[in-house]
């Protein structure tokens, strides 16, 4: 008796555990990942980006539109100073010129942190929709996460740069491009090239395809807008007489370029013609072979080939900037896809250096710290580029070789052949 009055209290105290839990792993992912994703941007975007660094990308930009819209010289500054220039065409300064009507930078400048932020995550969704994931998949706040914690995506919200916005148009013109829509993907393309001209090699990859229509609006764009603006804005001919002068010389600080390197070490001009050879002929050795790709995987194709391109830029151009890194997220991400260089394990050495936000120059090691922190991201642009170029020949060699293997026959069953007699 005393045992059936138990049985009810018992029934309240405990319970058998149930074989599955009720959420799947993928909703739990998805628990973990958005908390983490959105404490981060919000850390990245109203605390480091708000407070800002002593380099300042967005002061220059906001007061040579406000020149422009009050009508005053554009190019007024003193070029041979070390502190950041503004170095846009007149095209870009008209695109730019919005950002004058705001009362003040401090106004504006929050608001083109924001905008960057917002591009930034609307490019990682393309992308995650783009390696076959819905939004909902935990991929996607991951990749967030991910994505805000490296140097580029941090130092761009920090100094303020328009850099955010331009990932976008690389993707929308990547997608827009691989799916056919030639003029629309021309136009993002062109919109990037007037803002930062180092997107001009990627025209390349609708030549290849013969598609003459993005290349067309592509080269379009920018020279429209500078027909326009030229007029327009208050000493034009500054960009000509001063900034073009200034764009021809290679500096010796914040600059992971080869050429950088080479100015801020003193290298022989020998050295440094053979290791721009060298990274040049891995540029085109990945170039010409991704091309085998570039209808039978085309996206896979076109954005391997644009981080190819542009790191090739970030090192074999007068200057290189780390936060430049950002643009290779389409290429990065292929490594979703079935076939991809990404697949190999020296590339992602290569992209752990050139993401990472560690600083090196500290007071045990002051000289090595330092130096590291100068060399790494050359080191790791030029990792990239080979990786990319040896997993090229290696995919190639494997094709012949298997193209040549000889056939075999299949084997004689005796036994088969005296049954059937």
């Amino acid at each position: 008796m005393m045992g059936m009055k138990l049985a009810p209290l018992e029934s309240v105290w405990t319970q058998d555990a149930p074989r599955h839990s009720a959420a799947p792993p993928r909703t739990i992912a998805n628990y973990l990942a958005w908390p983490i994703a959105l404490l981060i941007v919000i850390h990245r975007v109203f605390v480091s980006a708000w407070t800002g660094a002593l380099t300042d990308d967005f002061t220059t930009v906001w007061s040579a539109a406000k020149r422009f819209i009050d009508r005053e010289p554009v190019y007024n500054e003193t070029y041979h100073h070390v502190d950041p220039h503004y170095l846009y065409n007149p095209g870009a300064t008209l695109l730019l010129s919005p950002l004058g009507l705001a009362p003040s930078i401090d106004v504006a400048r929050p608001l083109f942190i924001l905008a960057n932020a917002a591009a930034i995550i609307i490019a990682l969704a393309w992308l995650t929709r783009r390696s076959g994931f819905a939004l909902a998949h935990p991929v996607f706040p991951f990749l967030i996460a991910a994505a805000f914690l490296t140097e580029s995506v941090t130092k761009t919200l920090v100094f303020s740069n328009i850099n955010g916005v331009l990932l976008l148009a690389l993707v929308a013109f990547l997608d827009w491009f691989v799916r056919g829509h030639s003029w629309a993907a021309g136009l993002a393309l062109g919109f990037a090239i007037v803002i930062k001209p180092m997107f001009a090699p990627l025209l390349v990859l609708p030549l290849m395809r013969l598609d003459f229509k993005a290349p067309l609006a592509a080269v379009a764009v920018p020279v429209v807008l500078n027909l326009i603006a030229w007029p327009l804005t208050p000493g034009a001919s500054d960009y000509v007489d001063k900034v073009m002068p200034y764009l021809g010389i290679t500096r010796d600080y914040a600059n992971a370029s080869l050429a950088g390197f080479a100015a801020y070490y003193g290298m022989p001009n020998w050295l440094h013609a053979l290791l721009f050879l060298l990274i040049a002929a891995a540029v085109a050795v990945a170039i010409i072979g991704l091309a085998r790709f570039r209808y039978s995987d085309a996206w896979m194709w076109a954005a391997t080939s644009s981080g190819v391109l542009i790191s090739g830029v970030c090192l074999l151009s007068s200057l290189g900037q780390a936060y430049y890194s950002m643009m290779l997220l389409p290429a990065i991400l292929t490594v979703l896809r079935p076939l991809s260089p990404m697949h190999v394990a020296p590339v992602w050495v290569g992209i752990v250096i050139f993401y990472s936000p560690l600083q090196w120059a500290e007071s045990n090691f002051p000289d090595l710290g330092a130096n590291l922190d100068i060399v790494l991201v050359t080191i790791a642009w030029s990792i990239f580029i080979v990786s990319i170029a040896a997993w090229v020949v290696s995919v190639s060699t494997t094709a012949k070789e298997k193209a040549n293997e000889p056939e075999q026959l299949p084997r004689l069953d005796r036994g088969a052949m005296a049954r059937q007699a």
